[in-house]
């Protein structure tokens, strides 16, 4: 499994609007492309933050999958995000390989 992870701070001023649009619109489209298997959306935890910091995470099955996405459809949405939120927002994308996976007792039943 590979983990794709794209982390945007928002402004605060445009937060609202920014989350439905991502839940209504961007991340469907992402997960429209066939590339993923999951998508999950996360808030950081952090005080000293001074916007909203969201991380998302896509889970694909091969590097492949994620190489196409990459190519054949990353350049499009993120144009559409930078178009609709431009100068309101810092994004950074980092590549995860799953090595392995631990689950508890509680998951396995």
């Amino acid at each position: 499994m590979v983990c794709y992870n794209v982390t945007v701070q928002i402004d605060p001023m445009v937060s609202a609007d920014w989350m439905d649009w991502m839940k209504k619109i961007h991340i469907p489209e992402v997960m429209n492309t066939g590339k993923f298997v999951s998508a999950r959306m996360y808030r950081l935890n952090d005080d000293e933050q001074t916007a909203p910091t969201f991380v998302m995470q896509y889970t694909c099955l091969t590097m492949k999958d994620l190489e196409h996405y990459q190519k054949h459809f990353a350049p499009k949405l993120q144009e559409e995000h930078k178009l609709r939120y431009a100068d309101k927002y810092v994004a950074f994308r980092t590549v995860m390989q799953q090595e392995e996976v631990w689950l508890s007792e509680h998951e396995k039943a």
